[in-house]
């Protein structure tokens, strides 16, 4: 898929076109007297392009550095103004294949914008249904539409600096062994299955944090043991006193009623917590179930599987799988909620009852004759019960826990065994060795240098398994990152058309002017002839002259030009 034309408008008035080409598009600033070119809207260009394809718009007036500063003056105006942006991509620049029309404005609720060939979409919707168009065979949740284009769009601090890395500074390895998988071609039906299993491991570790806040079970253990020996010692004490039968009679019932009292209490407390957290997870996954009128839509759908016959799987089928995928996954969570709420429910009503016990018993007491010392011991054994029920309840929790997390990792080692078997491994290896091919091919005629990805197999903190890839220079030498990080772009790019993986064919760039003049000139060379649309922002007087050219050239902006042309 490649990039035919971004355009931005105010209702009728057209204030930037830009129409892109094969080969190296360059966005440039031709200011005089400018050493960083900046604010005349050259990575501006490359964010539009991304906020088209799903990018949150703040992207487009706040500072990407510190992440908090506001271009006021940009923002008002792409609002006030009711600016409008239009991205086409194409299949072919030149059979004039059926474009993709994609529009995005910067407005809300009833005034907002969010269209794919004129159908009006939820955000969650927007993304699938592109995630239909450009990726048709892949229907999994993971991952997303926005993690495989990472790569092809780089204006980010993550993606300049890093070639696999691509994703915010909170993406676990996980999710990147997910992703570099889904790119390598290395096809793995458990994949989400692992998702949901870790997703299950960090709630009942979380549930887990939440019992041991104040101690460790081994601590409570411990603690529970001293608790015991009190109690027998304090009941040696008592048994010393000389009372009535009744007396001592009702007054071990009592302690037996506060012990059960305090253990069901703290019991119930317990539940409640494991109930709130099911009941926040299974909001969460509800709320990303997708709701859309397919009746409105399949007339729409018919148009396009007649025009667009790449389209392998319905609309409604995906929309289908994500939303049973939910369902499902909803069901796996919630499976203990009724058992866990019929307890509560049970819990409460015989403490109820207990409570009446001990009002009654207490009654009874307090008309007994009874010692100064003796009322003191009573004390001492009613807290100690009191400690003893609390603490046997959080020992019991903890060890359910535990039993849960070994049996999810148990489940876990079973998706491993096959995701680490030889047999698979070795699908990784050959898929990452046809890569290379390309990876150091490109590297050495562009650099004099080969690069290549590698996988390592390791274990990270919580003892899972995980692929890791990352990137080395062959040749041991010390290449650049920015070169690098292109060769492995256009590396995939010819990889995926050789393996017949859907990817974009189009790279964006930002700060090309940190590249060596002789290397940019390669690239430009290698795209032109390779079916490859690389477009780059770049001052105009850092360009070589063998592409300081009007063909390479498709905006040119200045401080006297920007790109949004605002006046003050």
């Amino acid at each position: 898929m490649f990039i035919k034309s971004l355009t931005i408008t105010s209702g009728p008035k057209v204030i930037r076109e830009i129409e892109f080409h094969k080969g190296l598009n360059l966005i440039v600033d031709e200011s005089e007297n400018q050493i960083t070119g900046n604010s005349v809207g050259k990575t501006t260009v490359l964010k539009l392009v991304d906020f088209c394809l799903g990018a949150n718009p703040k992207h487009i007036y706040v500072d990407h550095e510190t992440k908090k500063q506001e271009y006021k003056i940009v923002k008002d105006y792409l609002i006030e103004n009711k600016i409008l942006i239009s991205l086409v991509l194409t299949s072919d620049l030149d059979k004039g294949n059926e474009d993709i029309v994609i529009e995005r404005n910067f407005l809300a609720r009833k005034e907002l914008i969010r269209t794919i060939n004129g159908d009006q979409l939820t955000e969650e919707e927007f993304d699938l249904r592109l995630g239909n168009i450009l990726f048709p065979e892949h229907i999994a949740s993971k991952p997303t539409f926005r993690q495989i284009i990472s790569h092809n769009i780089r204006y980010k601090d993550e993606s300049i600096n890093n070639t696999l890395k691509t994703l915010d500074a909170y993406t676990s390895d996980a999710e990147y062994e997910t992703l570099y998988l889904f790119l390598f071609g290395c096809e793995f039906t458990k994949g989400n299955s692992k998702q949901e299993i870790l997703s299950r491991l960090k709630q009942e570790d979380t549930y887990r944090s939440r019992l041991e806040k104040n101690q460790t079970k081994t601590a409570y253990e411990t603690a529970l043991a001293l608790i015991n020996n009190d109690i027998e010692e304090l009941n040696k004490k008592k048994s010393s006193f000389k009372l009535n039968e009744n007396f001592e009679n009702d007054l071990d019932k009592l302690n037996e009623v506060k012990y059960q009292v305090n253990k069901l209490s703290s019991n119930i407390g317990k539940l409640n917590i494991r109930k709130d957290l099911i009941k926040e997870t299974e909001a969460e996954l509800k709320s990303s179930k997708s709701n859309i009128d397919l009746r409105q839509l399949e007339i729409i759908y018919e148009q396009a599987t007649n025009k667009i016959t790449t389209i392998q799987k319905s609309f409604s089928d995906l929309v289908a799988f994500h939303n049973t995928m939910i369902e499902e996954k909803v069901k796996f969570i919630t499976k203990e909620l009724p058992a866990i709420e019929k307890s509560i429910s049970e819990n409460n009503a015989l403490l109820k009852q207990l409570l009446a016990d001990e009002k009654r018993l207490a009654t009874a007491i307090s008309k007994s004759d009874s010692f100064e010392e003796l009322e003191i011991v009573i004390g001492q054994l009613t807290e100690k019960h009191r400690k003893k029920g609390e603490y046997e309840n959080i020992i019991q929790q903890l060890s359910e826990v535990e039993s849960n997390i070994k049996d999810f990792n148990k489940q876990l080692i079973e998706i491993d065994t096959e995701l680490f078997s030889d047999s698979f491994e070795q699908v990784v290896k050959t898929q990452l060795n046809k890569f290379n091919k390309h990876f150091a091919s490109i590297s050495s005629e562009l650099y004099g240098e080969q690069y290549a990805v590698k996988y390592d197999i390791i274990t990270n903190t919580k003892g899972q398994r995980l692929y890791k890839f990352s990137s080395f220079n062959a040749n041991m030498s010390s290449g650049k990152k920015q070169g690098e990080i292109s060769c492995f772009d256009l590396a995939y790019t010819l990889f995926a058309d050789e393996e017949n993986i859907p990817c974009l064919h189009f790279l964006l760039n930002d700060k090309k002017e940190l590249m060596d003049d002789k290397q940019l000139v390669k690239i430009a060379e290698f795209v032109n002839k390779n079916n490859i649309q690389f477009v780059a922002s770049i001052l105009k007087d850092k360009l070589p002259d063998e592409i300081n050219k009007e063909e390479y050239f498709v905006v040119k902006l200045s401080q006297s030009d920007k790109l949004f042309r605002i006046t003050d």
